[in-house]
């Protein structure tokens, strides 16, 4: 039955192939801590806004709540020193990238705060901590499965290489500049990526649109048509996943 099912699912295989055979594990171990720690801390969050029960946050005898994303910058620092000094063996190897995942978790999850300097969490402008999540796990799956940035099969030339290595940063830069940040993010992986977010219209709120689609003009009425319907399914995926803001 074991056999039957690993046929079917074969997770171990292709963790194997994938991961472990090209001495990945730390990044996978990395990256999954971060996942697990992000969605255990939003959980919490979300917990202790619709429980009075719930344990919450942590708060100085003075009354100062020490946000999570203060544990993630020390856990971020303590792996990293850890990680760089001592050049561990296994186990201490995967604990220390493991711990390290678990402080990234907690940072990005309240990325919106530190970047904007305010308590932002349950506002609109809170999901961007969900965006930088999702940037990140992707470019984490990325490094993960083997893909690197700027990667050639076969150069060619240096000429070659430096062109496609410009290119693959002109698409990305651009790309994020319109406000696809995953699709630049990406990009810089996979030029192909980069270049569909290039040649996309530009989000309306993004410094592209902003610098070149006039206001009432065609482009900026086609943007924000089209980003009413790509936003319906992305919000309704990100208060699953982290809540809806609040409404005041």
């Amino acid at each position: 039955m074991t056999d039957q099912m690993g046929s079917v699912f074969p997770i171990r295989h292709i963790y194997d192939l994938v991961v472990a055979d090209h001495g990945r594990q730390h990044a996978f171990v990395c990256l999954a801590a971060m996942l697990i720690a992000f969605l255990a801390i939003r959980t919490s969050a979300r917990m202790t806004r619709r429980f009075t029960w719930w344990p919450g946050g942590v708060e100085t005898s003075g009354g100062m709540h020490l946000h999570h994303f203060v544990w993630g910058i020390f856990l971020m620092i303590g792996a990293g020193f850890l990680g760089l000094g001592l050049h561990p063996g296994e186990p201490w190897g995967g604990i220390i990238a493991a711990v390290f995942g678990v402080g990234v978790g907690f940072t990005l999850d309240e990325f919106a705060l530190w970047t904007r300097m305010q308590d932002v969490y349950w506002s609109e402008e809170g999901r961007t901590s969900l965006e930088a999540v999702a940037v990140v796990a992707t470019v984490g799956v990325l490094v993960v499965i083997g893909v690197r940035p700027f990667e050639l099969d076969d150069p060619g030339s240096a000429v070659t290489v430096s062109a496609t290595i410009a290119l693959s940063l002109l698409a990305a830069i651009v790309a994020i500049f319109k406000g696809r940040i995953v699709l630049g993010a990406v990009g810089l992986f996979i030029l192909p990526v980069g270049l569909v977010g290039a040649v996309r219209l530009a989000r309306p709120g993004s410094p592209w649109a902003r610098r070149n689609y006039p206001a009432g003009g065609e482009r900026m009425t086609r943007a924000r048509r089209r980003f009413e319907r790509e936003s319906r399914l992305g919000r309704r995926l990100s208060d699953a996943i982290g809540g809806a803001p609040s409404e005041s």
